[in-house]
């Protein structure tokens, strides 16, 4: 897209229509009752046209930003999908469960699906990851009983701390770049910060926010429940060949990507080229949704002597139907903050906020948050952040150590504050069922006390190895 001529805002005008936007915005959803794909759309065409966007490029920005986001969200929300699905209908989820419930105990329930999210998602990203885990976290709730919130919210909490604190996610490894850090020990450090902050600051906040919704019904999202019989279920091995099929795919894309940042293998290598085509995410839960279709569901139905024909297709097609609504909110999500992003608001306070002469660590920690609270992503704004604050990391004498911390206090920035503008508010919020209102009290205060626990622990850090 061209670059864009806007219309000179003074500063205050600038942030007092993107506060006037939200409250607006919040209005039509909670108030009006205005279906958030259609809220979103308008408000963000009202935005930019206040902002000084002209009325030939208002249009233009909304769809880039619509396109973006989608262009990101649908494929891994779709294979997602379709995968947690066929987990779910073949009875797999229901092994899964038992697995756990047998080897943690009813009681440990929600620490485990936590612990077990940890683990996934470290090498697959927050959406894609979670939407897999979501028929497991379906069928221990249903199992068991009680608030539904009790068992997502812990997962949702793990999964938020990996997305923003550790490599290979990619605000913390943008931000390793853009500051020069070792990447290897961002993630060391980004461990020792991060396992205490996803507890005290994710897992214990998840289960106290839970208590407050005793009634939460499970989501039907990924289609009626149905009660497999044991016979007919998948082998515990087959479930989890195709579960650990992507983590291993992702990671044989991130390890051959370092290799060749560091020059051990060239571009040519024929292993990073089919690292960099069956590890990019999408391709990886393409291939693992295929591989569940047949050793979950085609191979099976046929032992037994069952027709396949065209039930597999209406699988997929009742897999994909839910979740269309959910990416078309999720990319008028990203509309609305690429609008956002091309006022400038959040590049304007960031500088402000750079110019006060901070400790360094505090100001990173605020630029980069005052971008997340601008724009949404939290990705562009670790990039950001690391960005503003780079030269100052790089002219100073930091020990790698304080570098690294600085890495995790700029992720751990970037993953607080989500409201509206950011297109993982809706994503969760729908697949769990949420209104906007609860996705506010729930998603959103986890995703800050990850983020201010998180500082806390990277400023320490940065503290003594500075």
């Amino acid at each position: 897209m061209e670059e864009l001529v806007l219309a000179d805002r003074p500063v205050w005008l600038l942030l007092t229509i993107a506060v006037v936007a939200i409250v607006i915005l919040l209005v039509l959803i909670i108030k009006a009752r205005l279906h958030a794909f259609f809220s979103l759309l308008i408000v963000a065409v009202g935005t930019g046209l206040a902002a000084g966007i002209g009325v030939g490029d208002v249009i233009s920005v909304v769809i880039a930003g619509f396109s973006t986001t989608v262009g990101t969200v649908a494929l891994l929300v779709g294979f997602g999908a379709v995968l947690g699905r066929l987990i779910e209908i073949t009875g797999g989820a229901q092994v899964l469960a038992d697995k756990m419930l047998d080897t943690f105990g009813e009681a440990r329930a929600p620490l485990a699906l936590s612990v077990a999210s940890l683990f996934y998602a470290f090498p697959i990203f927050l959406d894609a990851g979670f939407i897999v885990m979501l028929p497991v976290i379906y069928t221990v709730a249903r199992r068991l009983g009680g608030s539904f919130m009790l068992y997502v919210l812990p997962s949702i909490a793990s999964f938020m701390m990996m997305h923003a604190l550790l490599p290979p996610h990619p605000g913390p490894t943008a931000a390793a770049i853009v500051m020069g850090a070792d990447v290897g020990l961002v993630i060391v450090v980004g461990l020792l910060i991060g396992l205490p902050t996803w507890y005290f600051g994710g897992y214990l906040v998840a289960r106290a926010i839970a208590k407050r919704y005793p009634n939460t019904p499970v989501p039907a999202l990924l289609g009626e429940p149905r009660d497999i019989p044991v016979e007919e279920r998948p082998a515990f091995g087959s479930i989890i060949l195709v579960l650990l099929m992507p983590l291993v795919l992702i990671f044989f894309n991130t390890g051959m990507s370092t290799l060749e940042k560091q020059g051990t293998v060239t571009a040519d290598n024929i292993f990073f080229q089919f690292s960099q085509l069956l590890g990019a995410t999408p391709v990886a839960l393409a291939l693992s949704a295929l591989a569940a279709m047949v050793l979950l569901y085609v191979v099976p139905r046929r032992r037994r002597g069952q027709k396949v024909g065209g039930l597999l297709e209406e699988l997929v097609d009742d897999a994909l139907a839910p979740v269309c609504s959910i990416i078309l909110i999720t990319g008028a999500g990203g509309a609305f903050g690429r609008v956002l992003t091309e006022t400038g608001i959040g590049n304007e306070v960031a500088d402000g906020l750079d110019a006060l002469g901070l400790p360094l660590i505090v100001s990173a920690y605020l630029v980069t948050m005052a971008m997340r609270v601008a724009q949404g992503s939290a990705t562009v704004a670790a990039t950001t952040g690391a960005a503003i604050i780079a030269p100052a990391i790089m002219g100073g004498d930091f020990s790698a150590i304080a570098v690294s911390a600085m890495v995790i206090a700029i992720g751990a920035a970037s993953i607080g504050w989500s409201h509206v503008n950011d297109s993982g508010f809706w994503l969760i919020g729908k697949f769990c069922g949420f209104d906007t209102v609860t996705t506010f009290k729930t998603w959103s205060v986890v995703g800050t006390t990850i983020s201010l626990v998180g500082f806390a622990l990277s400023a320490v850090v940065f503290v003594i190895f500075a």
